[in-house]
């Protein structure tokens, strides 16, 4: 466990002194926030019942998704890069765990999807979401979003492990990732789906996560998860079972890709 810790504090150090990636890391969710969030809901306000702001309060929470999956996506790439570097068989020298040098990966996006996720919800409190201040439900969501971010990492992950060409992992990676978007309720709710693309956002784990931060972090956001006839425990059950299975792969690329 201390190897995948001394990973992760490299990754994050040299995160922290990249001036252009913390930048990219935090100005990308504020232009999401900002640009979609208020641009959708001066075109949907009028017909939303509580207006423009009761829709970046709805959309939120999936944009949190969506900056989580970014993160994971990112957190893929660094790998992918370190094996085309031959950084990785450097690791694979040291007297340590190998599955620790695929955990110090995993820690490190998850670390920064959640301070992406932090900055999200800061800016649309900025721009009137209705976000409750209930420490628990924060902490609740906080959980949530770290389950998801680590199961998308590993999906990232195992397709880094799986390719030795930068351009067919992001093919690869970008054909998952905004699907898995526009196919769940995070822009608009499930009953106002078509039935076969409504079943497509219930196989969506991204569908989970999102209805369980609107259970957690919006203020009356019980009333409005309910109408989605998805209970919050489902939502945990299903975003853990989601990161195991995404850490499971992950470990199983990469131990196939050291043969």
């Amino acid at each position: 466990m201390s190897a995948a810790i001394t990973l992760w504090n490299k990754h994050m150090v040299k995160s922290l002194r990249n001036s252009m990636e913390m930048s990219s890391m935090l100005i990308q969710p504020v232009l999401w926030v900002v640009l979609f969030g208020v641009g959708m809901g001066s075109l949907l306000g009028p017909n939303m019942p509580g207006g423009q702001d009761f829709y970046i309060t709805f959309m939120l929470p999936g944009i949190i998704a969506l900056t989580a999956s970014g993160g994971a996506i990112g957190g893929g790439s660094t790998w992918l890069n370190e094996r085309l570097q031959g950084i990785v068989k450097e690791y694979l020298a040291a007297p340590i765990p190998r599955l620790s040098i695929l955990m110090g990966n995993a820690l490190s996006t998850v670390s920064k999807g959640l301070v992406q996720s932090l900055v999200i919800l800061i800016v649309g409190l900025i721009v009137g979401a209705n976000m409750t201040t209930n420490p628990l439900g924060w902490l609740g969501a906080l959980l949530l979003v770290s389950a998801f971010t680590l199961g998308f990492a590993g999906i990232a992950l195992a397709m880094a492990s799986s390719t030795d060409n930068t351009g067919a992992y992001h093919a690869m990676i970008m054909l998952l990732n905004l699907p898995l978007l526009f196919l769940s309720n995070a822009l608009y709710p499930l009953e106002t789906m078509p039935t076969w693309m409504r079943i497509g956002a219930l196989i969506n784990p991204t569908t989970y996560v999102v209805t369980g931060l609107r259970y957690l972090l919006i203020v009356n956001g019980t009333e409005l998860a309910r109408v989605e006839a998805i209970p919050l425990w489902l939502c945990f059950l299903v975003i853990a079972i989601f990161a195991i299975l995404g850490m499971w792969l992950a470990s199983r690329r990469f131990k196939k890709s050291l043969n």
